[in-house]
């Protein structure tokens, strides 16, 4: 694939959103987080999280149970299947594009990897 060929717009621009992918990178390292772990570790306000949990939702990418412990609220969110395939993609399509533009520029970068290497490599 050349670097004309690659086209920036097919990158998933809900999983792209800064936010939105610091909670998909949170939620799939782990099997779930309550809602106040991953505000305190995103950084985000109570009300920009929510927003952001609700489109992953919406788009089938999270899923969230809101159950108690004890009398005490508790919303659980968790990556679906799809999620964590887009998420996949995601990266895979983030890695490809890093590795055209620096082999536009013609040298190697310790922070990419190439895709030779990279189909020898599992990323989860």
């Amino acid at each position: 694939m050349s670097a004309e060929d690659y086209n920036l717009l097919s990158i998933d621009r809900l999983v792209h959103e800064p936010a939105r992918l610091i909670i998909m990178t949170m939620l799939n390292v782990v099997d779930s987080a309550d809602f106040l772990f991953l505000q305190r570790e995103t950084g985000l306000t109570k009300g920009n999280l929510s927003a952001h949990l609700t489109k992953l939702e919406e788009a089938g990418y999270v899923a969230i149970e809101k159950t108690y412990k004890g009398k005490i609220p508790l919303t659980v969110c968790r990556l679906t299947e799809e999620g964590r395939k887009a998420y996949k993609h995601y990266r895979t399509q983030w890695h490809d594009l890093m590795s055209l533009k620096q082999g536009r520029r013609g040298s190697g970068s310790a922070g990419c990897v190439n895709k030779s290497k990279r189909e020898n490599r599992e990323f989860s």
